[in-house]
């Protein structure tokens, strides 16, 4: 018998969901089992097979690459025009709906779309208005909190009245917030989403229009979808058997972003007659790598369940490598890479995937003294983040304060109350003096030419600038760099945001305290600059490097998050150790540490031919070496599948390698502990918080105390760490 050209390429049971009638379909997609071929041949199916109209298809997606991939691969394949279908993302599809309907939702018909950028402008305006200080009530916390609700569903008229002061704050900064937006037709994203629901929900003429035209509804992605995305997908098929999607609960690593998991489950309560067709056999990786995966997502509970499998070969065993240190780590993975593509191998075709961006800067620091071109996927590298500038920008006017660049860029970050205004004074009275901003500030405040307020910021500033330079005399290079992180406030700033990105922020400023540490000052090299400056010296030439693009022949770095949907011929996956990965975090919720398993699952899975796994011995985190144990998930692989490089009762620092910890630490001379700290006493710190002292050691410059904080437990100089006696 012919088979039909459509699904003559597909395996049985890619086949039985293209062909399968119209109804409510869940494809369980395992990872590499080709879930973009099957929507994409389920739609020309629909369209060639069964005379489905292009002008009923609705086909949403989550990126505009995805979305302009699957519009591409359905015109090679389809007969008619496919213009006429909405493939999109939810956003795009939201956006096309309000433009048609722009009146009926409540908007101008020229309504602006508001990207991140422009909201959290609104949001700093809208603060300055209030008199509420960005110190108190950062911009980024306040847009996180308003699109959470959006995400939600929920509109400030929605929640409830609360007598804690900071909530409250926020309800009227988020009352305030849509007002201004009402008041200049401004939509967000995330208002895009929030306000095409309510479209649909309050207009029954207009939902029954479109519940008709759209007679298959296809969803890509569909455990990453979140609160607001599938309310709106249910008002176009309620308690219809047109929604097809495709999604793996396997995959679900987008929580913390406020992705459902629990929308797949809804899924088949909501629509009681649907089926399950599960995407087993994968096309990507070897059976070794695929058991392994298998056997590490079978320790989360409540899955739908699916086991991959493969027509492959078994292939290679799965290297485990125990590393000395994050330095050894990075020296093996780099060597393994050279020895690959010395064989003739393209570099393109290796990823190293690490749990947290900071862990990216060693395997940099390695693959540009190997001269190995790379290039970090969907970031920036170490030293050219906002956050590492933002530190070295203040070391470098710790070196040089008439860095006209430093100065301008952190006399505001974080926010201390010098406005535009009195930067244009500064600007203007350095250019008329021919000095340096440094200078124009001392001549500003000489001559009192500036408010008191602004006059009082700026002392300030100057003020923090000069306790730099005097209080960091004497410190080693890495004393130094920890000592302004924490007292330029960047810590502090970094610490308290409860945005997306802002723990990831804290690492690499950590990580840059390591850089230091771990920085070879060679003077008879240096041509007489002084440690500090060559560090920095050494930072700008890295960060000016050029990054390979896209179509480079290099080997490609990312976080885990960013790997999901990529795949290599050889993955690296780095920093397997407990509070690492999983994340510390994560450890103490069921939920988050099955997400952090699901995201090994992911790294897993991205290999083709050759996995490796690392984890270190000892680490440096924050200047201090800390013992790392294995990571659990490495616990849960069979070991008839690994092949340890380096076993764990073979790794052994050499005696002689000390590494300096804070009790090494030099102290200027005219720091001088008081010795007023006694076992038992309750303190307080800036960064770390609340603890009880649990011991005490040495005295004057040499004494240092062991505090037991909420999160951590660790020794600190007096000398040098400010605790405040409870």
């Amino acid at each position: 018998m012919d088979i039909n050209p459509i699904i003559a390429p597909l395996n049985d049971a890619q086949r039985e969901a293209v062909t399968a009638p119209s109804q409510a379909m869940l494809v369980l997609a395992g990872a590499g089992s080709g879930k973009t071929r099957v929507l994409v041949h389920r739609i020309v199916w629909q369209i060639q097979v069964n005379d489905v109209s292009p002008q009923s298809i609705l086909a949403v997606t989550f990126t505009n690459k995805a979305a302009n991939e699957m519009r591409g691969r359905i015109e090679t394949l389809v007969e008619n025009n496919a213009s006429a279908m909405w493939i999109g993302t939810f956003h795009g599809i939201a956006h096309r709906l309000l433009r048609r309907h722009a009146e009926q939702a409540g908007l101008q018909k020229n309504f602006q779309v508001l990207d991140s950028n422009d909201q959290q402008r609104l949001i700093k305006r809208l603060l300055t208005d209030l008199n509420i200080d960005e110190k108190e009530l950062p911009v980024k916390e306040i847009q996180w909190f308003i699109n959470e609700q959006k995400d939600a569903g929920l509109r400030c008229k929605d929640l409830l009245e609360t007598t804690d002061n900071n909530t409250r704050r926020f309800l009227q900064i988020y009352r305030e917030y849509e007002i201004r937006c009402e008041r200049s037709s401004s939509v967000d994203f995330a208002e895009l989403l929030l306000r095409v629901y309510e479209l649909l929900r309050d207009n029954e003429s207009l939902r029954t229009q479109y519940q008709e035209r759209f007679s298959q509804i296809h969803v890509d992605e569909f455990q990453d979808t979140n609160h607001i995305q599938y309310a709106w997908l249910t008002l176009l098929s309620p308690n219809r058997d047109n929604m097809f999607v495709v999604g793996d609960d396997d995959q679900a690593i987008y929580g913390w972003r406020g992705a459902k998991i629990e929308n797949i489950y809804k899924f088949q309560q909501h629509y009681p007659n649907h089926k399950v067709i599960k995407l087993e056999q994968n096309y990507r990786s070897t059976s070794t790598i695929l058991k392994a995966a298998n056997k590490i997502i079978a320790n989360n509970q409540g899955r739908i369940g699916k086991s991959l499998w493969t027509e492959m070969t078994e292939g290679e065993k799965i290297s485990v490598y125990a590393a000395y240190d994050e330095v050894d780590e990075a020296k093996y993975v780099v060597e393994r890479i050279r020895n690959w593509v010395a064989a003739g191998n393209k570099r393109s075709d290796v990823a190293i995937l690490y749990r947290s961006n900071a862990q990216s800067r060693q395997f940099e620091e390695q693959l540009m003294l190997t001269q190995t071109p790379y290039r970090v996927y969907g970031g920036l590298r170490f030293f050219d983040r906002a956050e590492i500038k933002n530190a070295l920008a203040y070391l470098r006017l710790l070196e040089t304060p008439d860095d006209n660049v430093s100065f301008d860029r952190v006399i505001n970050t974080p926010t201390r109350g010098i406005g535009l205004k009195t930067m244009d004074e500064l600007r203007q009275c350095a250019a008329e003096q021919q000095v340096s901003l440094w200078m124009a500030a001392t001549l500003l405040l000489t001559q009192q030419r500036l408010p008191n307020r602004a006059a009082n910021a700026l002392v300030s500033f100057l003020h923090l600038l000069e306790q730099f330079e005097r209080k960091t005399v004497g410190l080693s290079l890495s004393e130094k760099v920890h000592f302004v992180i924490e007292h330029s406030g960047l810590m502090a700033f970094y610490n308290q945001d409860k945005v997306e990105k802002s723990a990831e922020k804290v690492e690499n400023l950590k990580e840059l305290v390591n850089a230091a540490e771990s920085f070879k000052y060679r003077a008879d090299e240096e041509e007489n600059a002084s440690e500090l400056s060559a560090f920095l010296s050494r930072a700008s030439l890295e960060s000016g490097e050029s990054q390979g693009d896209e179509f480079d022949d290099c080997v490609q770095l990312m976080t885990l998050h960013t790997a999901k949907g990529l795949e290599f011929r050889v993955v690296f996956l780095v920093g397997m150790e407990e509070d690492l990965f999983p994340a510390q975090q994560s450890k103490s919720n069921a939920g988050r540490l099955e997400e952090e398993r699901r995201l090994c699952y992911v790294g897993i899975t991205r290999a083709m031919e050759k996995l490796y796994l690392s984890h270190a011995e000892k680490r440096f985190l924050y200047g201090r070496e800390t013992s790392s144990s294995k990571s659990r998930f490495l616990g849960e692989l069979p070991k008839e599948l690994l092949e340890e490089i380096r076993p764990k009762r073979e790794v052994s620092r050499p005696i002689t390698a000390k590494s300096p910890t804070f009790s090494t630490f030099k102290l200027p001379p005219e720091i001088q502990s008081e010795g007023k700290y006694k076992k038992g006493q309750h303190v307080s710190h800036e960064i770390f918080g609340k603890g009880i002292i649990g011991n005490v050691e040495g005295e004057g410059k040499t004494e240092r105390v062991f505090v037991k904080f909420r999160e951590d437990s660790r020794w600190l100089l007096t000398a040098y760490t400010e605790l405040t006696i409870l």
